[in-house]
Formats: structure tokens, C-alpha cells, sequence
């Protein structure tokens, strides 16, 4: 047992809330399937495209709603939507393309999150769009340019920070 959780236990701590104040915004799908556990943090998990295998773990872990920001071409390998509804989950697509990073669809976000009665999934191919929507929508909610970009990261950002700058500063 690590020494974390010997002292979380000792200040009454639960192990559970030890483990979810170490748990990313933006998760490793495959260690998600290997260790069968996930934690949201602050409601939200960001993942680039899961499988039927990682779906099921977000299901038993009390998961309500998956948000899919890929867009109708992109390949996901398996009835996504099917799956989905069948471990007793809302899927929801909103298709998010490079040139869909705008605060309007932050909102759409936002809103789509707000109305999830539990946690929520949001992901793409990658995690890089969720982060540049999760920048965008944590700037509206009152954060600073580098705080949002900060979160942005933690949710997957990467090459679309370019672009996550630009519209920052515009806003």
C-alpha cells in the first residue's frame, strides 16, 4: 500500500477519494481495461476512442452519458452507439471536426455535460479536441488564458493549441 493511502486512511480519507484526487482528466484507455477502474474528476473523463471492452468499464463504474466529438466518417471500429445504449449508457454524438474548436461548441458542450445525470465520457480519436473544448469551456466558466490552456492540456490538447491560443485572445 502506498504511502498515500496509509495516510489518507489515517486522516480518515477514503481509499476511493485518495485515488480520484490522483486520477487524470484525460485517461490511458488500455489501463483503464487492465486495472477494470476509472475516476471522474469533476464529472468528466477524456479519452481518445474506446472499445467495447473500455465502455464496459465506464458502465460498471457508474458512468451515465458518452459524448463522441468524432465526427460521422471517422472509423471507430464497432457500433459505438449500439454498445453504448446496450451497457445502459446515453450516447451522444456531436461531431467536432478541427474546424469545430469554437466557443459556440464549448457551450454545446457544456450544456450536454450540465445535463448528463452522472459522469461523463467525452472523446474523440484522440483527446486532442475534448482538450481544446474543455480550454475553451473552462475560459467561459472565468478562468485565464493559462489556466484554461493548462486544463485544455490535462484533457488531451496538443496540436490544436495553436489554434486554442487564437481563440483566447480573441474572446
Amino acid at each position: 500500500m502506498t504511502t498515500a493511502i496509509l495516510m489518507a486512511l489515517a486522516f480518515g480519507v477514503s481509499w476511493a477519494d485518495e485515488i480520484a484526487q490522483d486520477s487524470p482528466l484525460k485517461v490511458d484507455l488500455d489501463t483503464v481495461v487492465s486495472t477494470g477502474t476509472v475516476h471522474p474528476v469533476d464529472g468528466i473523463t477524456s479519452a481518445g476512442q474506446p472499445d467495447e471492452a473500455a465502455l464496459r468499464v465506464f458502465a460498471e463504474q457508474g458512468y451515465t452519458t458518452v459524448i463522441d466529438l468524432r465526427t460521422e466518417g471517422e472509423d471507430r471500429g464497432f457500433d459505438e452507439a449500439t454498445t453504448v445504449n446496450s451497457l445502459g449508457m446515453r450516447y451522444v454524438p456531436l461531431p467536432i471536426g478541427r474546424d469545430s474548436i469554437t466557443f459556440e461548441n464549448a457551450r454545446a458542450l457544456d450544456k450536454l455535460i450540465e445535463d448528463a445525470d452522472g459522469p461523463v465520457l467525452v472523446h474523440c480519436g484522440s483527446g486532442n479536441r475534448v482538450g481544446a473544448l474543455l480550454a475553451l469551456r473552462k475560459s467561459l466558466a472565468g478562468a485565464d488564458d493559462a489556466s484554461a490552456l493548462e486544463y485544455g492540456k490535462e484533457g488531451g490538447l496538443t496540436s490544436l493549441e495553436g489554434q486554442v491560443k487564437e481563440l483566447l485572445s480573441t474572446e
